[in-house]
């Protein structure tokens, strides 16, 4: 059970409503971490502003390897499985990458290092060496991108830490954080 409450769909403040009701119209569902959210109707959307802006930026497998890898550096078991079931279903990610990603690496080499640069963020709170960046730049990231990166990391970085602090009950099948 959440230690903090997560609202029934209907009784999330009033300002939340239409935000939840975008979310409803391109998920199907209004997962808990929204609901959770949006008990803070500026929280919500300044978390949907990010999420919109960054969805236009880095491919959905690249965000969806980031977040995975963040979830298992943050130990965020709700992340680690709304991000397993979006990367099985959504970014056609296979089992392997999967594990591969919640390790901070990546079978396709431009990815590795990415997502080898979003875990070392994560891990190390933004603390990199030149190295790391300098092996993003090699796989032919720009450095808009490298930007964006990190800005994934942030944007995960959120949800980890509202859902290990909340406790959320995870509305996904499960996948704990022990199993990397």
């Amino acid at each position: 059970m959440s230690r903090l409450l997560i609202p029934a769909r209907q009784d999330a403040p009033a300002q939340s409503q239409p935000l939840l009701d975008a979310v409803e119209a391109q998920l199907g569902v209004v997962p808990n971490l929204f609901r959770l959210i949006a008990t803070s109707p500026n929280a919500l959307e300044g978390f949907l502003g990010l999420h919109g802006a960054l969805g236009r930026t880095l491919d959905l497998k690249t965000r969806n390897r980031i977040a995975l890898a963040v979830a298992q550096a943050n130990g965020c078991d709700y992340c680690l499985a709304a991000h397993t079931y979006l990367a099985l279903n959504a970014a056609k990610l296979d089992d392997a990458e999967i594990a591969r990603n919640r390790r901070g690496h990546s079978g396709d080499p431009k990815a590795d290092a990415a997502v080898a640069l979003a875990f070392k963020v994560a891990s190390d709170r933004g603390r990199v060496g030149d190295a790391d960046i300098a092996a993003v730049r090699l796989a032919g990231w720009t450095e808009a991108q490298v930007v964006e990166i990190v800005a994934n990391v942030a944007l995960n970085v959120f949800t980890n830490y509202l859902n290990n602090a909340a406790q959320t009950e995870i509305d996904f099948p499960v996948v704990p954080a022990e199993a990397a």
